[in-house]
């Protein structure tokens, strides 16, 4: 079980991670302005990924509390 407790701390960690990334590159992208040479085309994906949720109406708000409901803070068990 310490081996799984383990893996799950690295799961959350990098998830952590990536979620910072993810919000650096916005407000570079949003202060600079374009596509930056490592975040890409962040700005772009994020309002591609709102569009296509809304054109989906019940299905795309479901996949929208999921996803809310994956990124939300709860404690690791």
């Amino acid at each position: 079980m310490d081996a799984l407790s383990r893996i799950k701390m690295w799961i959350g960690g990098l998830t952590e991670i990536g979620l910072m990334l993810l919000a650096l590159a916005i407000v570079a992208a949003l202060l600079v302005g374009g596509s930056l040479p490592f975040f890409g085309g962040v700005v772009g994906n994020m309002i591609n990924l709102v569009k296509e949720l809304g054109s989906n109406g019940l299905v795309g708000l479901i996949a929208l509390g999921l996803i809310l409901w994956l990124f939300s803070k709860r404690a690791l068990a």
